[in-house]
Protein backbone atom coordinates (compact mmCIF):
# COMPACT_ATOMS: atom_id res chain seq x y z
CA UNK A 1 0.00 0.00 0.00
CA UNK A 2 1.43 3.42 -0.81
CA UNK A 3 1.48 6.56 1.63
CA UNK A 4 -1.18 8.46 0.27
CA UNK A 5 -3.79 5.69 0.16
CA UNK A 6 -2.43 4.90 4.09
CA UNK A 7 -3.08 8.32 4.78
CA UNK A 8 -6.85 8.21 3.04
CA UNK A 9 -7.31 4.76 5.37
CA UNK A 10 -10.16 5.64 7.59
CA UNK A 11 -9.76 4.36 11.73
CA UNK A 12 -12.10 1.71 12.39
CA UNK A 13 -11.34 0.74 15.93
CA UNK A 14 -9.73 2.05 19.08
CA UNK A 15 -8.77 -0.14 22.00
CA UNK A 16 -7.72 1.02 25.49
CA UNK A 17 -5.77 -0.87 28.30
CA UNK A 18 -6.09 0.59 32.16
CA UNK A 19 -2.46 -0.47 33.28
CA UNK A 20 -1.18 -0.46 36.84
CA UNK A 21 2.64 -0.70 36.95
CA UNK A 22 4.71 -0.95 39.86
CA UNK A 23 7.65 1.15 40.81
CA UNK A 24 10.80 0.50 42.73
CA UNK A 25 10.19 3.37 45.66
CA UNK A 26 8.01 5.75 47.46
CA UNK A 27 7.83 9.41 46.02
CA UNK A 28 7.08 12.36 47.80
CA UNK A 29 6.10 15.35 45.92
CA UNK A 30 4.69 19.02 47.34
CA UNK A 31 0.78 17.82 45.84
CA UNK A 32 1.16 14.37 47.20
CA UNK A 33 3.34 11.13 47.15
CA UNK A 34 3.37 8.14 45.06
CA UNK A 35 3.99 4.44 45.67
CA UNK A 36 3.80 0.80 44.86
CA UNK A 37 2.46 1.45 41.43
CA UNK A 38 1.50 4.03 38.79
CA UNK A 39 -1.94 4.04 36.40
CA UNK A 40 -1.72 4.76 32.58
CA UNK A 41 -4.62 4.73 29.44
CA UNK A 42 -2.93 3.18 26.65
CA UNK A 43 -4.87 3.66 23.65
CA UNK A 44 -4.24 1.93 20.22
CA UNK A 45 -6.16 3.08 16.88
CA UNK A 46 -6.47 0.81 14.32
CA UNK A 47 -7.17 1.98 10.39
CA UNK A 48 -8.68 -0.20 7.88
CA UNK A 49 -5.48 -0.95 6.05
CA UNK A 50 -4.48 -2.63 8.96
CA UNK A 51 -1.77 0.16 10.53
CA UNK A 52 -1.86 1.15 14.38
CA UNK A 53 -0.82 4.21 15.89
CA UNK A 54 -0.58 4.38 19.72
CA UNK A 55 -0.80 6.56 22.75
CA UNK A 56 -0.99 7.13 26.56
CA UNK A 57 -2.64 9.03 29.25
CA UNK A 58 0.02 9.72 32.25
CA UNK A 59 -2.64 10.29 34.66
CA UNK A 60 -2.14 11.23 38.74
CA UNK A 61 -4.94 12.56 40.30
CA UNK A 62 -3.62 15.51 41.81
CA UNK A 63 -2.39 16.80 38.96
CA UNK A 64 -4.00 16.26 35.68
CA UNK A 65 -6.91 13.76 36.66
CA UNK A 66 -7.43 9.94 37.45
CA UNK A 67 -6.76 6.79 34.97
CA UNK A 68 -10.71 6.38 35.26
CA UNK A 69 -11.99 9.98 33.75
CA UNK A 70 -9.05 8.96 31.08
CA UNK A 71 -10.43 5.90 30.30
CA UNK A 72 -13.94 6.60 30.14
CA UNK A 73 -13.47 10.26 28.39
CA UNK A 74 -11.59 8.19 25.54
CA UNK A 75 -14.01 5.17 25.34
CA UNK A 76 -17.26 7.14 25.82
CA UNK A 77 -16.57 10.89 24.88
CA UNK A 78 -13.55 10.82 22.23
CA UNK A 79 -14.30 7.15 20.62
CA UNK A 80 -17.67 8.81 18.21
CA UNK A 81 -15.04 11.83 17.18
CA UNK A 82 -12.54 8.92 15.88
CA UNK A 83 -14.24 6.10 14.65
CA UNK A 84 -15.05 6.77 10.30
CA UNK A 85 -12.43 9.44 10.57
CA UNK A 86 -9.49 9.68 8.33
CA UNK A 87 -5.71 8.63 9.24
CA UNK A 88 -4.49 12.19 8.14
CA UNK A 89 -7.25 14.45 9.68
CA UNK A 90 -5.35 15.01 13.11
CA UNK A 91 -6.80 18.45 13.37
CA UNK A 92 -10.21 17.46 13.04
CA UNK A 93 -10.41 14.73 15.44
CA UNK A 94 -9.05 16.92 17.94
CA UNK A 95 -11.21 19.50 17.46
CA UNK A 96 -14.49 17.26 17.81
CA UNK A 97 -12.56 15.43 21.00
CA UNK A 98 -12.28 19.08 22.00
CA UNK A 99 -15.99 19.44 22.17
CA UNK A 100 -17.04 16.08 23.19
CA UNK A 101 -15.15 16.54 26.85
CA UNK A 102 -13.83 19.66 28.86
CA UNK A 103 -10.41 19.01 30.38
CA UNK A 104 -9.25 15.61 30.52
CA UNK A 105 -5.62 17.04 28.83
CA UNK A 106 -4.23 13.48 29.42
CA UNK A 107 -6.71 11.80 27.49
CA UNK A 108 -6.52 14.54 24.63
CA UNK A 109 -2.54 14.01 24.85
CA UNK A 110 -3.36 10.13 24.44
CA UNK A 111 -5.71 10.62 21.32
CA UNK A 112 -3.45 12.93 19.53
CA UNK A 113 -0.09 10.86 20.54
CA UNK A 114 -2.19 8.09 18.68
CA UNK A 115 -3.33 9.59 15.47
CA UNK A 116 0.05 10.99 14.72
CA UNK A 117 1.74 7.56 15.07
CA UNK A 118 -1.03 6.43 13.11
CA UNK A 119 -0.18 9.02 10.34
CA UNK A 120 3.28 8.99 11.15
CA UNK A 121 3.70 5.35 10.01
CA UNK A 122 1.37 5.83 7.28
CA UNK A 123 3.49 8.46 5.56
CA UNK A 124 6.84 6.69 6.59
CA UNK A 125 8.03 9.53 8.38
CA UNK A 126 8.72 10.16 12.18
CA UNK A 127 5.92 12.13 14.56
CA UNK A 128 8.52 14.71 15.01
CA UNK A 129 8.33 15.17 10.80
CA UNK A 130 4.79 16.19 11.03
CA UNK A 131 5.25 18.37 14.34
CA UNK A 132 7.95 20.93 11.94
CA UNK A 133 11.08 19.10 11.98
CA UNK A 134 13.72 17.76 14.27
CA UNK A 135 16.34 20.30 15.70
CA UNK A 136 18.40 18.12 17.74
CA UNK A 137 19.16 14.73 17.89
CA UNK A 138 19.49 14.40 21.76
CA UNK A 139 18.13 15.76 24.84
CA UNK A 140 20.18 15.63 28.30
CA UNK A 141 18.22 13.81 30.65
CA UNK A 142 17.11 14.85 34.13
CA UNK A 143 16.11 12.63 37.20
CA UNK A 144 14.01 14.11 39.88
CA UNK A 145 15.13 12.82 43.37
CA UNK A 146 11.86 12.04 45.67
CA UNK A 147 12.76 9.30 47.92
CA UNK A 148 11.72 10.10 51.83
CA UNK A 149 14.63 7.77 52.30
CA UNK A 150 17.66 10.51 51.30
CA UNK A 151 20.47 7.78 51.56
CA UNK A 152 18.43 5.75 48.65
CA UNK A 153 18.50 9.26 46.80
CA UNK A 154 22.03 9.36 47.25
CA UNK A 155 22.82 5.64 45.81
CA UNK A 156 20.60 6.57 43.05
CA UNK A 157 23.20 9.61 42.09
CA UNK A 158 25.94 8.01 41.82
CA UNK A 159 24.80 5.27 39.60
CA UNK A 160 23.26 8.12 37.81
CA UNK A 161 26.60 9.67 37.56
CA UNK A 162 28.14 6.22 36.56
CA UNK A 163 25.61 6.51 33.58
CA UNK A 164 26.79 9.52 32.51
CA UNK A 165 23.15 11.73 33.88
CA UNK A 166 24.81 15.01 34.94
CA UNK A 167 21.12 16.55 36.07
CA UNK A 168 18.43 16.34 38.85
CA UNK A 169 16.14 17.68 40.56
CA UNK A 170 15.06 17.78 44.21
CA UNK A 171 11.70 17.80 45.32
CA UNK A 172 11.10 19.69 47.89
CA UNK A 173 8.47 21.14 50.65
CA UNK A 174 7.06 18.14 51.39
CA UNK A 175 9.32 17.52 54.99
CA UNK A 176 10.28 20.65 57.13
CA UNK A 177 12.95 23.02 55.38
CA UNK A 178 15.54 21.91 57.08
CA UNK A 179 15.19 18.97 55.46
CA UNK A 180 15.50 20.19 52.09
CA UNK A 181 18.28 22.98 52.98
CA UNK A 182 20.34 19.56 54.32
CA UNK A 183 19.74 17.92 50.96
CA UNK A 184 21.26 20.83 48.43
CA UNK A 185 24.14 21.22 50.70
CA UNK A 186 25.10 17.32 51.10
CA UNK A 187 24.72 17.06 46.77
CA UNK A 188 26.68 19.91 47.01
CA UNK A 189 29.55 18.67 49.25
CA UNK A 190 29.01 14.72 47.17
CA UNK A 191 28.14 15.81 43.89
CA UNK A 192 29.44 19.07 42.83
CA UNK A 193 29.80 18.22 39.14
CA UNK A 194 25.55 17.87 39.31
CA UNK A 195 23.61 20.07 38.00
CA UNK A 196 20.74 20.45 40.79
CA UNK A 197 17.16 21.83 40.36
CA UNK A 198 15.02 22.06 42.86
CA UNK A 199 10.18 21.29 42.44
CA UNK A 200 7.76 22.50 45.01
CA UNK A 201 5.12 21.16 43.10
CA UNK A 202 2.98 24.20 44.91
CA UNK A 203 4.16 22.40 48.71
CA UNK A 204 4.83 26.32 50.26
CA UNK A 205 2.09 28.12 51.94
CA UNK A 206 2.12 31.91 51.41
CA UNK A 207 3.39 33.24 54.57
CA UNK A 208 6.57 30.77 54.53
CA UNK A 209 7.59 31.02 50.81
CA UNK A 210 9.93 33.77 50.30
CA UNK A 211 11.56 33.18 53.59
CA UNK A 212 12.64 29.16 51.89
CA UNK A 213 12.47 30.32 48.28
CA UNK A 214 14.83 33.28 49.41
CA UNK A 215 17.13 30.54 51.75
CA UNK A 216 17.35 27.66 48.64
CA UNK A 217 18.18 30.73 45.92
CA UNK A 218 21.39 31.46 48.28
CA UNK A 219 22.33 27.50 47.26
CA UNK A 220 22.05 28.43 43.59
CA UNK A 221 20.54 25.57 41.92
CA UNK A 222 19.69 25.91 38.42
CA UNK A 223 15.74 27.01 38.95
CA UNK A 224 13.60 26.53 41.70
CA UNK A 225 9.98 25.87 40.09
CA UNK A 226 6.63 26.12 41.26
CA UNK A 227 6.93 27.17 44.82
CA UNK A 228 3.29 28.14 45.55
CA UNK A 229 -0.68 26.90 44.31
CA UNK A 230 -1.33 27.10 40.72
CA UNK A 231 -3.53 29.92 41.30
CA UNK A 232 -1.22 32.17 42.76
CA UNK A 233 -0.30 34.34 40.33
CA UNK A 234 0.87 37.03 42.06
CA UNK A 235 2.85 35.49 44.77
CA UNK A 236 4.43 34.03 41.66
CA UNK A 237 5.56 36.93 40.45
CA UNK A 238 6.17 38.85 43.89
CA UNK A 239 8.76 35.47 44.37
CA UNK A 240 10.28 35.78 41.08
CA UNK A 241 11.14 39.55 41.68
CA UNK A 242 12.74 38.53 44.73
CA UNK A 243 15.47 35.99 43.74
CA UNK A 244 17.93 35.83 41.59
CA UNK A 245 17.00 32.05 40.54
CA UNK A 246 15.44 31.37 37.93
CA UNK A 247 11.72 30.73 38.61
CA UNK A 248 9.99 27.73 36.57
CA UNK A 249 6.34 27.63 35.92
CA UNK A 250 4.83 23.95 36.27
CA UNK A 251 1.10 23.81 37.43
CA UNK A 252 0.57 26.87 36.82
CA UNK A 253 0.66 26.56 32.72
CA UNK A 254 -1.10 23.62 31.41
CA UNK A 255 -1.48 24.83 27.40
CA UNK A 256 -1.28 27.92 25.68
CA UNK A 257 -4.43 29.83 27.04
CA UNK A 258 -2.61 29.49 30.55
CA UNK A 259 0.91 30.36 28.89
CA UNK A 260 -0.84 33.62 27.59
CA UNK A 261 -1.28 34.95 31.03
CA UNK A 262 1.82 33.93 32.55
CA UNK A 263 3.85 35.76 29.87
CA UNK A 264 1.34 38.72 30.37
CA UNK A 265 1.88 38.74 34.48
CA UNK A 266 5.39 37.74 34.26
CA UNK A 267 4.95 35.26 37.20
CA UNK A 268 8.22 32.99 35.78
CA UNK A 269 11.83 32.98 33.89
CA UNK A 270 10.49 29.49 32.14
CA UNK A 271 8.07 26.69 32.22
CA UNK A 272 7.96 23.13 32.33
CA UNK A 273 6.39 22.09 29.15
CA UNK A 274 4.44 18.86 29.38
CA UNK A 275 2.25 17.08 26.72
CA UNK A 276 0.05 15.13 29.09
CA UNK A 277 -1.13 18.75 30.87
CA UNK A 278 -1.30 20.45 26.78
CA UNK A 279 -3.38 18.27 26.00
CA UNK A 280 -0.80 16.44 22.93
CA UNK A 281 2.36 17.09 21.47
CA UNK A 282 1.13 19.44 19.46
CA UNK A 283 -0.06 21.99 21.81
CA UNK A 284 3.04 21.51 23.74
CA UNK A 285 4.70 22.56 21.03
CA UNK A 286 3.15 25.65 20.78
CA UNK A 287 3.42 26.63 24.31
CA UNK A 288 7.30 25.87 23.87
CA UNK A 289 6.98 28.09 21.10
CA UNK A 290 5.44 31.04 22.84
CA UNK A 291 7.82 30.99 25.85
CA UNK A 292 10.87 31.26 23.14
CA UNK A 293 9.06 34.71 21.92
CA UNK A 294 9.08 35.76 25.15
CA UNK A 295 12.12 35.35 25.74
CA UNK A 296 11.60 32.27 28.71
CA UNK A 297 13.19 28.85 29.02
CA UNK A 298 11.49 25.80 28.88
CA UNK A 299 12.27 22.38 29.67
CA UNK A 300 10.94 19.11 29.16
CA UNK A 301 8.75 17.81 32.19
CA UNK A 302 7.05 14.61 32.75
CA UNK A 303 4.06 12.97 35.06
CA UNK A 304 4.64 8.92 35.87
CA UNK A 305 4.62 8.19 32.09
CA UNK A 306 5.60 4.92 31.16
CA UNK A 307 8.57 4.49 27.58
CA UNK A 308 5.52 5.28 25.29
CA UNK A 309 4.51 8.56 26.88
CA UNK A 310 7.97 9.33 27.45
CA UNK A 311 8.34 8.78 23.36
CA UNK A 312 5.32 11.46 22.35
CA UNK A 313 7.47 14.04 24.91
CA UNK A 314 11.02 13.88 23.02
CA UNK A 315 8.91 13.87 19.74
CA UNK A 316 7.68 17.30 20.75
CA UNK A 317 11.18 18.51 22.43
CA UNK A 318 12.85 17.64 19.12
CA UNK A 319 10.58 19.86 16.93
CA UNK A 320 10.93 22.98 20.10
CA UNK A 321 14.14 24.57 19.59
CA UNK A 322 12.43 26.46 22.88
CA UNK A 323 13.26 23.94 24.86
CA UNK A 324 16.98 24.04 26.13
CA UNK A 325 17.04 22.54 29.67
CA UNK A 326 16.79 18.93 28.97
CA UNK A 327 13.85 16.26 29.41
CA UNK A 328 13.17 14.63 32.55
CA UNK A 329 12.10 11.06 30.90
CA UNK A 330 13.14 8.89 33.64
CA UNK A 331 10.48 6.94 34.45
CA UNK A 332 11.07 3.92 32.14
CA UNK A 333 14.69 3.26 33.04
CA UNK A 334 14.70 4.51 36.58
CA UNK A 335 11.42 4.38 38.15
CA UNK A 336 9.41 1.64 36.64
CA UNK A 337 9.95 -1.88 37.64
CA UNK A 338 9.40 -2.76 34.20
CA UNK A 339 8.37 -0.65 30.70
CA UNK A 340 5.96 -1.59 28.36
CA UNK A 341 8.06 -0.81 25.27
CA UNK A 342 8.79 -3.90 23.16
CA UNK A 343 12.68 -2.29 23.14
CA UNK A 344 14.42 -0.40 25.67
CA UNK A 345 13.46 3.29 25.85
CA UNK A 346 16.35 5.14 24.51
CA UNK A 347 18.55 6.54 27.03
CA UNK A 348 22.16 6.35 26.39
CA UNK A 349 25.14 8.15 28.41
CA UNK A 350 22.81 10.63 30.05
CA UNK A 351 20.53 11.43 26.89
CA UNK A 352 17.63 10.78 25.39
CA UNK A 353 18.37 10.02 21.60
CA UNK A 354 15.49 11.27 19.36
CA UNK A 355 14.28 8.19 17.20
CA UNK A 356 14.30 8.22 13.41
CA UNK A 357 11.61 5.50 12.66
CA UNK A 358 7.96 6.56 11.47
CA UNK A 359 5.89 7.57 13.93
CA UNK A 360 6.56 7.57 17.54
CA UNK A 361 9.65 4.62 16.49
CA UNK A 362 8.81 2.27 18.56
CA UNK A 363 5.42 0.04 19.99
CA UNK A 364 4.55 -1.48 23.17
CA UNK A 365 4.62 -5.45 23.55
CA UNK A 366 1.17 -6.31 23.46
CA UNK A 367 2.30 -9.27 26.23
CA UNK A 368 2.90 -6.59 28.87
CA UNK A 369 -0.17 -4.88 27.77
CA UNK A 370 -2.21 -7.64 28.77
CA UNK A 371 0.06 -8.54 31.83
CA UNK A 372 -0.37 -5.59 33.69
CA UNK A 373 -3.97 -4.73 32.87
CA UNK A 374 -6.50 -4.03 35.10
CA UNK A 375 -9.25 -3.75 32.59
CA UNK A 376 -9.05 -3.30 28.61
CA UNK A 377 -11.90 -2.50 26.02
CA UNK A 378 -10.15 -4.61 22.88
CA UNK A 379 -12.20 -5.28 19.55
CA UNK A 380 -11.93 -9.28 19.06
Amino acid sequence: MDRVTALADTIERLDLWHLSLPVVSRRDHGIGSVGGAVEVVVVRLTATGGATGWGEAACWSVFTGTPENAYAALDRYMRPAVIGAPVGDIAGVMARAERAVAFSTDAKAALETALLDLAGRGAGVPVWALLGGKCRDAIPLSVSLADPDFEADLALCARLEADGVRIVKLKAGVQDHAFDVMRLDRLARDFPALDVRVDYNQGLRPDEAMRRVRDVDARGPAFIEQPVRADQFALMRRLREATATPLIADESVFGPEDMVRAIREEICDGVSVKVMKSGGPRRAVAVAKMAEAAGLSAYGGDMFETGLGHLAGVHAIAAAPGITLGCEFYQAKYYLAEDILAEPFPVEGGMVRVPDGPGLGIAPDPDKLARFALRSTVAA
